[in-house]
């Protein structure tokens, strides 16, 4: 999907009401990164039709594909990509269902529906920076996700997913509730990874946790279900009786260059994944996420807010923006892999992955982040570098935890966690983002970090890695299309002596890095890509409790449903709201009496 730059194609807020409240303004729409995304008129004829159509194949459209069958109707799924799967496939596999879990019974976790409930909208909850993790998620939503949680874990097994063979626990959890520990972690055992291009070794496969391990047991479901799966067909408009008013009918969309009118005859389901590759749309709700900022699951696929344009073209409503903005989880994260574009933490593209030509690199995983400085793209660094990021409260996070206790915030200690504020503030300039972020070191930190500084281990070709035997030389070669500013050679130069007499001092007079440990002074001399990567969505279109879409108005909008990254209203992370929210939708979709 093409990404307009920040600078085009501007969209005021004033702008955004008046076409939402109204459901025109196909315009003003298409000005946030979607092409031809409108309201659209009742076709002169269908080219194909069936009880539910689903947009997006992944981790909410799929569950919803087979609940909807299993309901009774018929289901056409479509997929702008090559492949199904979405994010979700590239994930790690971590899946936050309680609520009392067959799973969770077995290794003695206490957990019921209701402490699910009182976890995920305890107002109570504050990371150590001040930001709460819970206050502003919908009751009503989460009411729902809570009474379906245990139940989806059970459905999940039941329909092929194989979780790892542990008791839950924390790991990759984000905003999961305080009470009990509800991580499981889909095992991938034979599926093809796409970052590497096949299967892990089978000695790993069952004890390992990956999103494939989730998506591909979903995927043989559907297709032994009958669900009609529409790859390379991108959903263009949701047609509607009027602009603004009656029943959802079905969608267009584009495939090879056609246009192909599929009905509905009882509901829409949008699973197309949120929204955070769309530079216009992000900066609704954080300005300083302009282009330079990559999105984890890229270049697989992209969350380009095409569901979400395309509901509010025919009239809904944005819901829960706190929990997009909101400084705790993985909304934005430090880069842990460096000298690539793509470097989310968790994810690495391998050469043998058919990805990698649009990938560029592996990259390079920072062990021990003593081993690099980072520095703004005018060569000045801006915080401790082995700082992490925003906090999430988890199983545990808060001890004693007393529910709905002011206590809870009183007794943390404060903690800004501001390495990404820090790294998103920019060089005081009208630029509202931040800019490039550079890992500079020298041959001996790569020698001590085992990091081969080649391609395919780093991005030459395209600027995201430069080597040179002197610091000014390094900081004239940075010409990556996101340095909008040269660097200055002298900075960098008076930066790197700088940070050399900390170490000499053994104290980080700057920034506080624990007692800095390595001169950079061997050449050649280093500067990696290190940019934070923007992750989650979590806030989207308004929905009830069934999944339904709502309108600005706060009336359901008929035959429109939506669910996981796209919908509002949840600060939850990642698959566990997904695979619900797909079960509901699909579910209530299905249930639909359409007269006619």
């Amino acid at each position: 999907m093409k990404r307009n730059r920040p600078d085009q194609n501007q969209f005021s807020r004033r702008d955004f009401i008046k076409t939402t409240a109204t459901g025109a303004g196909a315009a003003a729409l298409t000005g946030l990164g979607v092409e031809s995304m409108k309201a659209e008129g009742r076709p002169a004829h269908w080219d194909k039709e069936a009880d539910v159509v689903i947009i997006g194949a992944g981790a909410t459209g799929l569950p919803a594909a087979i609940q909807a069958v299993e309901g009774g109707a018929s289901v056409i799924l479509i997929d702008a990509n090559t492949d199904v799967g979405g994010h979700a496939i590239l994930s790690g596999g971590n899946v936050a269902l309680g609520g009392g879990t067959s799973r969770q019974k077995k290794y003695g976790v206490v957990d019921s529906p209701d402490i699910l409930f009182s976890d995920l909208t305890d107002w109570s909850v504050v990371e150590p920076n001040g930001f709460p993790d819970y206050r502003y998620n919908d009751k009503e939503v989460i009411r729902a996700f809570a009474d379906e949680s245990a139940k989806t874990y059970e459905w999940l097994v039941a329909h092929g997913v194989t979780f790892v063979e542990k008791a839950p626990d924390t790991q990759g959890g984000h905003a999961c509730g305080n009470s009990a520990p509800r991580e499981n972690h889909a095992a991938p055992l034979g599926w093809a990874l796409p970052q590497n291009g096949g299967p892990l070794p089978p000695d790993k496969g069952a004890v390992t946790s990956s999103g494939v391990g989730l998506i591909r047991p979903l995927e043989a479901t559907a297709r032994k279900l009958g669900v009609q799966i529409l790859l390379e067909h991108k959903m263009t408009g949701i047609v509607r009786e009027n602009p603004n008013s009656g029943r959802v009918l079905g969608i267009s969309a584009s495939s090879q260059g056609k246009t192909v009118n599929i009905r509905a005859r009882k509901g829409v389901i949008i699973g197309t994944g949120g929204h955070s590759s769309n530079v216009n749309f992000r900066r609704i709700f954080d300005p300083r996420l302009t282009e330079e900022y990559q999105v984890a699951g890229e270049p697989w696929s992209f969350q380009d807010a095409s569901g979400e344009i395309a509901a509010m073209a025919v009239g809904a409503s944005l819901w829960g923006a706190y929990n997009q903005s909101g400084e705790f989880g993985q909304n934005v994260t430090k880069a842990g892999w460096i000298g690539c574009q793509y470097g989310y933490v968790n994810l690495s593209w391998q050469p043998d992955s058919p990805i990698f030509p649009k990938a560029g690199a592996s990259g390079l995983f920072v062990k021990d982040y003593q081993n690099v400085i980072l520095v703004n793209l005018i060569g000045r660094r801006f915080y401790d570098e082995t700082a992490g990021q925003f906090p999430a409260n988890n199983y545990n996070s808060i001890k004693p935890y007393v529910p709905y206790s002011y206590l809870n915030a009183a007794n943390l200690k404060y903690s800004p966690s501001n390495f990404l504020n820090a790294a998103m503030a920019g060089i005081g300039d009208t630029h509202a983002g931040g800019g490039p972020i550079w890992a500079i070191f020298d041959s001996d930190a790569a020698t001590r970090e085992g990091w081969r500084v080649t391609p395919p281990f780093v991005d030459v070709a395209r600027g995201y890695f430069y080597s040179a035997d002197t610091l000014v030389e390094l900081a004239g070669k940075i010409a990556n299309k996101y340095q909008r500013v040269p660097m200055p050679p002298d900075a960098l130069q008076e930066t790197v002596t700088r940070y050399n007499s900390f170490v000499d001092a053994g104290k980080d007079a700057d920034f506080a890095k624990p007692a800095p440990k390595y001169k950079i002074q061997t050449p050649p001399f280093h500067a990696a890509w290190a940019t934070p990567v923007i992750h989650d969505t979590r806030s989207g279109l308004r929905i009830n409790a069934k999944c339904q879409v709502v309108d600005l108005n706060g009336s359901v909008i008929p035959g429109l449903y939506c669910g996981g990254e796209s919908a509002g209203g949840f600060s939850l992370h990642g698959l566990a709201r997904c695979a619900v929210q797909g079960r509901i939708a699909g579910r209530n979709a299905a249930a639909e009496t359409v007269k006619g």
